[in-house]
């Protein structure tokens, strides 16, 4: 539950700390106090969007700070441990900055987090119920939304729009091959043939550069022999040959020797050069008997080189890349698929579809039975709350076919008066029994509330008297399981809270600051009275307060 609230300079608040407690807690206060400028910080602290508007007038910053008790609450636990943004034990501590540009920051227990995350933590932690939530029983989606979270059935809810996008996505897929078979017949024998061309000229890249090699060397084997002979030639089989003349020299080199030692270096590197010079006659008799010159080896490199020019130009790539167009060729055959894939997408189709109706047939059945009871409730609430003999119903209204939602819409249908048949709220209720209504709503729902603190914003407006004191007692007794705060101009509302804050304006050197004030013996007194009697306070107001609070009490 909430435990602690920090509000610095946030609207007309300079700084405001508030410490909170179980229970029923009612804020009152003159219209226009700023009573619902702490709903307003705590949804910013929980990651609804700010705007620069929200930063005090002349300060750099707001900056609110909102603490916690999760003790009792695993599941958020577990999520703050998955999101790495648990904290201290128990705790969940969420801060927001806003600065005067309207750039904000939050942080959930000290480590930076997205709005995402704080609109994530934020539905675990409260549930605000707005003045203006009856406008949302006019629409079908939140009624629908309303009952399933009554019913515990959003996971149901989700697996059956699954099941419909995926009956629908291949339904859909099914309708375009179908439509489009004899284009896509036609797509497929061009690339078939494509595919069959490619494949049979069994292109290789290392194969493609050894091919080029061989027919460099084949289309030079002339000039190539020539150059071979000459070097034989010229280093051992002329006359005046290279080896012929170095060994000469060698000969007299060695004979220098026995006269000067020093010549010893030189015969050294003579002696390996002709070695060297040697190698080289070897290796250019071997290339001398081993190179090709056979003109029809030529004629048939030449071809294949030209083959594979003229498929590279006719599918416009370099040569090193037409695999990859037989691979995309391959590809986009696999995803048009065989002659049969229609029928077995057919078949496909058929089984989705089977999905989905099961699911949504078992949505239904859950449904149902969740409306009844969601009937009964809000009924017996609206009994009340002078609607007697007024009947709620639930109504599931069965689709042809179905959709993304299941087999049926959800219409709300009141009969507001005894003896009425029931008809679409949209349509017979008033502004007034649309506000009662979603009050009731709002309690019979709270009560499978799976977050610990519920606030009540002013949804207790265009009602009064004994209505008003049963609207007080019903927060009184949610308060029994739940932390409940309600913004209220209704002393009967305000006379049944545990605890009662007062919301004031003050001007201070020209500004106008909120503060909040938590009301103790005769100072809770004056407040209700000045809510029951307006400007002028008597004796017997005061009375008439004290004594609702003793029936309170």
């Amino acid at each position: 539950m909430l435990k602690f609230l920090s509000i610095r300079d946030f609207v007309i608040v300079s700084q405001l700390e508030l410490e909170f407690s179980s229970g029923f807690t009612a804020l009152t206060g003159e219209t226009g106090a700023g009573k619902s400028i702490l709903i307003d910080a705590l949804l910013l602290a929980l990651g609804e969007r700010g705007d620069a508007a929200m930063v005090r007038n002349g300060c750099e910053r707001a900056e609110i700070t909102a603490e916690f008790d999760v003790r009792q609450q695993p599941s958020l636990q577990e999520w703050l441990q998955t999101q790495a943004l648990a904290g201290d034990d128990g705790v969940c501590l969420m801060r927001r900055l806003l600065d005067a540009g309207g750039r904000s920051r939050g942080f959930i227990n000290g480590r930076s987090a997205t709005l995402l995350q704080m609109r994530e933590a934020g539905e675990q932690l409260l549930n605000i119920h707005g003045q203006h939530a009856h406008q949302s029983l006019l629409q079908p989606e939140a009624q629908r939304a309303l009952l399933d979270e009554y019913g515990s059935l959003q996971k149901n809810a989700a697996q059956v729009s699954a099941s419909y996008r995926d009956w629908q996505a291949l339904r859909n897929r099914r309708i375009a091959l179908s439509d489009n078979s004899q284009a896509i017949i036609a797509e497929r024998e061009l690339l078939s043939f494509q595919r069959n061309e490619l494949e049979a000229l069994a292109f290789n890249v290392a194969d493609w550069e050894g091919l080029q090699a061989d027919y460099r060397r084949l289309a030079h084997a002339a000039g190539l022999l020539e150059t071979a002979a000459l070097g034989l030639e010229t280093l051992s089989e002329s006359d005046s040959a290279c080896l012929t003349q170095l060994n000469a020299l060698m000969v007299k080199v060695r004979e220098g020797v026995t006269h000067d030692a020093s010549l010893a270096e030189m015969l050294h590197l003579l002696e390996s050069a002709a070695a060297e010079l040697q190698e080289a006659v070897y290796s250019l008799r071997h290339y001398q008997q081993h190179l090709e010159t056979d003109p029809q080896q030529l004629i048939e490199k030449e071809q294949r080189i030209g083959y594979v020019m003229d498929m590279a130009r006719k599918y416009r790539v370099q040569p090193e890349l037409l695999n990859e167009v037989l691979q995309k060729i391959v590809a986009r055959l696999t995803e048009l698929g065989g002659d049969d894939d229609l029928e077995a997408l057919l078949q496909q189709e058929k089984a989705a579809q089977q999905r989905y109706l099961e699911c949504a047939q078992d949505l239904s059945r859950s449904r149902h039975l969740a409306a009844g009871k969601l009937s009964k409730q809000i009924t017996a609430a609206m009994q009340t709350l002078a609607m007697q003999g007024g009947h709620f119903a639930v109504v599931l209204l069965p689709l042809s076919q179905g959709n993304v939602n299941g087999l049926e819409t959800i219409e709300f249908q009141v009969a507001a008066n005894p003896g009425m048949p029931p008809r679409s709220v949209a349509r017979v209720a008033s502004g007034g029994e649309l506000s009662r209504i979603s009050l009731a709503m709002q309690v019979a729902t709270s009560q499978i509330a799976s977050v610990p603190t519920l606030i009540f914003d002013e949804v207790d407006s265009g009602i009064g008297g004994r209505v008003a004191e049963i609207v007080g007692l019903l927060l009184k007794q949610l308060g029994r399981e739940y932390q409940v705060l309600c913004v209220t101009h209704l002393p009967q509302v305000a006379a049944m809270a545990d605890s009662q804050w007062q919301v004031s304006k003050t001007v201070e050197n020209g500004t106008t600051l909120s503060r909040i004030e938590v009301l103790k013996g005769n100072q809770r007194i004056e407040e209700i009275a000045r809510m029951l009697g307006g400007v002028t306070i008597t004796d017997t107001t005061r009375k008439h307060a004290a004594e609702m609070l003793g029936v309170a009490a």
